[in-house]
């Protein structure tokens, strides 16, 4: 026997049964004995009230994402989640966005020849399909080209919608009754160029073409946390102050009344310590305007120094408590699947998922 190879060999001709990671004890993985498991005879002690918020029942799908990485989940992980949202009573779900700038979630005939990239599955139709199959509401997230990024101006984002709107209609919204709504996609704080002529031109074609269908908007509140996710910093100085927000907010609504039917300000860019006030301003300004006032509640820590990780569980209660007494009619939030969906990349997620569950008994 001149080596190892050789001694390999001669046993496997001879039919012994061999294992590598027994002739090799470093490599041997032996199984632990004390295999732990949880105790399901706990059960958690709540010192607040409970069931005393505004239950999460909406949440966007992140699945172009900008600054969130990406799960690369297919169907089966899809329908899976769908489950997950549909036990603790989601009825809603809003795809973000539908491209954002070559990359898109339909083969889109027009964004294709503008030189998107094709994408390997039809993400729109199967989340129409999902959202049949549970009995939720889809609304469709209008095409973001990056150009309002890169100018400021959410007016250049109108042309390119005017055929995306109505593409999808023809091939998707008539096909399916799931297709509830639409989510004007530009996300827009204070002081926005093109904003209120953007917003009117698309949710007014959006309703024209589908019948009325519903349209929301879920715009930032220009608060301390305001700030660029790719910044290093957690806050800023000069944040807008309730009276400033509710005089330009005004002004946006005014203009923008009958082509948008609900708002869901983000709600993660105030202190806690401000969410009664601006809510309270962002109620009165919805009724005044004639629309819905749904709440964005964000289930993404922006306390943190590392962006973005799953939220704790008594800043989104607090959140959603403060959407309650504010007599918000609807809570929606970015995102379950990343940050609250028990088979996430993120492990807190599927914890925050059993707190919420927990606190609303479900």
């Amino acid at each position: 026997m001149n080596n190892r190879r050789d001694f390999l060999k001669k046993t496997a001709l001879a039919g012994g049964a061999f294992s590598a990671l027994s002739f090799f004890p470093a490599c041997n993985t032996k199984k632990e004995e004390n295999q732990f498991v949880p105790d399901e005879s706990i059960q958690g002690k709540l010192i607040v009230p409970e069931a005393s918020a505004l239950p999460v029942s909406g949440t966007f799908l992140d699945e172009i994402s900008h600054d969130i990485p990406h799960q690369n989940w297919g169907e089966k992980e899809w329908d899976l989640d769908f489950r997950y949202m549909k036990s603790i009573g989601i009825d809603t779900v809003i795809m973000i966005r539908s491209g954002y700038r070559k990359f898109i979630t339909y083969p889109s005939a027009y964004l294709l020849k503008k030189g998107c990239y094709m994408p390997s599955v039809d993400l729109l139709d199967m989340y129409l399909r999902l959202a049949k199959k549970y009995q939720m509401k889809f609304y469709f997230g209008l095409y973001d080209s990056g150009a309002y990024w890169d100018t400021g101006d959410l007016s250049v984002e109108i042309e390119d919608n005017k055929y995306v709107i109505d593409e999808v209609w023809e091939n998707y919204g008539k096909k399916y009754d799931s297709f509830g709504g639409w989510y004007i996609s530009g996300e827009i704080s204070r002081k926005t160029k093109g904003a209120i002529d953007a917003f009117y031109s698309m949710g007014k074609q959006c309703k024209d073409v589908s019948g009325g269908l519903p349209t929301f908007i879920s715009p930032w509140i220009d608060g301390k946390k305001a700030v660029m996710a790719a910044s290093g910093q957690l806050s800023k100085a000069d944040s807008v102050s309730v009276q400033e927000h509710e005089k330009e907010w005004s002004e946006i609504f005014d203009g923008i009344k009958g082509a948008v039917d609900a708002c869901a300000f983000q709600d993660g860019h105030i202190d806690y310590d401000e969410l009664d006030a601006f809510f309270e301003v962002n109620k009165k300004m919805a009724d005044r305007y004639g629309m819905k006032c749904w709440t964005n509640a964000e289930t993404f820590d922006r306390d943190m120094p590392i962006k973005f990780l799953p939220i704790k569980f008594d800043k989104l209660r607090m959140k959603l408590e403060a959407a309650k007494r504010a007599g918000y009619d609807k809570a929606i939030t970015f995102e379950f699947s990343h940050f609250m969906s028990p088979q996430s990349a993120y492990l807190q997620a599927g914890h925050l998922y059993d707190r919420y569950k927990e606190y609303f008994h479900l």
